[in-house]
C-alpha cells in the first residue's frame, strides 16, 4: 500500500461542553429516567460517564438542547487512487422534550450542510466504499456527503417507575436498533473530521427513511425492536425519501 498523507486543519469546532452543573443530575433522558448523557444517536446508548455536550435551555417546561460541529478540512490522499480536496464537515442537532407526569414527549433532529460544503462526489478517502454519487456508479476510495436531513424523529415514553420505562420512536429519517451509535455520537471519534473506514459496515443504517422502534428499559437493561427501510439513502442528498418498512432488527 502506497503511503499517503491525510492533513486536517481544524479551523472551526462549534461545541460547548457542560459538565458538573448543579441541575445536570435532574435532567433525565427521553426514553426513561436514566441520565440524559447516556443517550446517543437514534435509541442507542453510550456510557453514563460520556461527557455531555451542547447548549441546554429550559423554556416553559420544555428542555431544549443544541449541539453541532463544523470542521474545515484539507484532505490530501497520496497515490494513483488518491486525490485532494478542501471541504467543510459539519452537523447540527436540536432536541427537545417535556414531561407530563409519568410520560415524556420528545423530538430529535439532525441536519448537515455537507451536500453544499462537500459536494455530490464527496471527498477522497482511500479504501472507503459505500453508496453512489449518480445512482449507478459505486463510490470507491471516496466518502459521500451526509444527507441534509439525517434525523427527524418523535419519541413517546412512559415511565411507571424510576427504574422502568416503555418507549416508541418514529423517524423519517431515523436510526433503527441496529449496531453501535453512529461515529459522530461516539466520544472516541467526535473530533475525527473524516468518516471512519468502518462507517458503512457499522453505521450503514444510521440514516434510514422510515423507522419505527419500540422498546422497554429496566434499570441498566434495554430491549428494543425496529421496523425500518433497509436501503441506504440515494444520491439526492437534499430530499426526504418515501418511507418503507422492509427490514427488521432487535437489540
Amino acid at each position: 500500500m502506497k503511503k499517503y498523507l491525510f492533513l486536517c486543519l481544524f479551523l472551526c469546532s462549534i461545541e460547548k461542553m457542560i459538565d458538573g452543573q448543579p441541575h445536570d443530575h435532574e435532567m433525565h433522558g427521553m426514553y426513561g429516567r436514566h441520565a440524559m448523557r447516556r443517550e446517543a444517536s437514534g435509541t442507542s446508548w453510550v456510557p453514563d460517564s460520556s461527557p455531555p455536550a451542547g447548549f441546554h435551555l429550559l423554556y416553559e417546561g420544555w428542555r431544549l438542547m443544541f449541539s453541532g460541529f463544523s470542521h474545515f478540512v484539507m484532505d490530501i490522499q497520496r497515490g494513483k487512487r488518491g486525490g485532494e480536496k478542501i471541504f467543510d464537515s459539519n452537523m447540527i442537532m436540536f432536541m427537545t422534550q417535556k414531561d407530563f407526569n409519568q410520560t415524556t414527549l420528545a423530538f430529535r433532529t439532525m441536519f448537515s450542510a455537507e451536500p453544499f460544503t462537500v459536494g455530490k462526489r464527496g471527498y477522497p478517502l482511500l479504501l472507503q466504499t459505500g453508496e453512489t454519487a449518480d445512482g449507478k456508479t459505486p463510490l470507491i476510495d471516496r466518502q459521500h456527503p451526509h444527507d441534509l436531513f439525517d434525523e427527524i424523529a418523535a419519541v413517546f415514553s412512559y415511565a411507571p417507575t424510576d427504574d422502568s420505562s416503555f418507549f416508541l420512536y418514529m423517524g423519517l429519517p431515523g436510526e433503527p436498533a441496529l449496531g453501535p451509535p453512529t461515529y459522530m455520537m461516539r466520544f472516541s471519534s467526535q473530533y475525527i473530521p473524516a468518516t471512519p473506514l468502518g462507517h458503512h459496515w457499522m453505521d450503514s443504517t444510521h440514516v434510514s427513511f422510515g423507522v419505527v422502534t419500540a422498546g422497554l428499559i429496566h434499570k441498566n437493561g434495554k430491549f428494543e425492536v425496529s421496523g425500518f427501510n433497509g436501503r441506504e439513502p440515494n444520491q439526492n442528498r437534499e430530499d426526504i425519501e418515501k418511507p418503507k418498512l422492509d427490514s427488521y432488527s432487535f437489540r
